[in-house]
């Protein structure tokens, strides 16, 4: 998938971020600079998240959610569970259909035009399915390192040109292009062309690359200086719906 995250869905949703990483770090009884050191970034950085100074990138999004085992779902609603839109649909047919409306798929939108839109998922905790959206300039990643997460990832390019790094190796992605990687990988999404790049992603919870994520303690750890462990090989980002 920025150090800014802000949900245009529903009212109040730039806030419940903040909300969801603090009070999920107070019940773990850790501080600012634990988690902080556990991520690579600073105390300042942490502190303006969790008071709604600023928004986490993909990359440090990725790395709370991990280090402080919270979902999306959890960060679009101040950590209270389902919101109200959630809850609607569960009361509708759509939901026994398993359909969900374009008003009430839950969305983050991030630093420099990064957005991430859930899609339906019938419950499944296992998939993360993604309507992505990078505007030009847009970067998983503010400080340019790169990150890796246990899961596999599967994406198809709708529209626009990305650019993924990948290891070592860096490929331009364009419409009708699309990709698959063990996402324990290094890798880095960005665009600099001049229009949006848009996607559907899907990531996967791989239990064939538990291996894999044992030996990262289960965690997203971006690559370089910056360090985030979870305690779970595989951690839905939203909720299951």
């Amino acid at each position: 998938m920025v150090d800014s995250a802000s949900a245009r869905t529903g009212p109040g949703v730039d806030e419940a971020i903040g909300v969801a990483f603090k009070r999920a770090r107070l019940q773990k009884k850790m501080s600012l600079r634990q988690v902080a050191e556990q991520l690579g970034i600073s105390t300042s950085l942490l502190s303006q998240v969790e008071n709604q100074k600023t928004q986490p990138s993909v990359k440090t999004l990725f790395g709370l959610a991990a280090v402080l085992g919270v979902s999306l779902d959890e960060i679009a609603t101040g950590g209270t569970g389902m919101d109200g839109a959630e809850v609607r649909l569960a009361q509708n047919q759509d939901a026994a259909a398993g359909i969900q409306r374009a008003t009430d798929n839950p969305v983050l939108e991030m630093e420099k035009g990064v957005r991430w839109e859930r899609l339906a998922t019938a419950g499944r905790t296992d998939i993360e399915p993604l309507f992505v959206t990078y505007e030009p300039g847009a970067s998983s990643s503010v400080d340019g390192k790169l990150m890796r997460h246990a899961g596999v990832e599967f994406a198809y390019v709708l529209e626009g040109t990305l650019r993924l790094k990948l290891d070592f190796d860096e490929h331009e992605l364009r419409a009708g292009d699309s990709f698959c990687f063990n996402s324990c990988r290094p890798h880095l999404f960005y665009n600099a062309g001049d229009v949006a790049a848009r996607g559907v992603w899907f990531v996967f919870d791989d239990t064939s690359q538990s291996s894999d994520a044992n030996a990262l303690n289960g965690a997203l750890r971006p690559t370089g200086t910056d360090t985030a462990r979870s305690t779970s090989p595989h951690a839905p980002l939203f909720g299951g719906q």
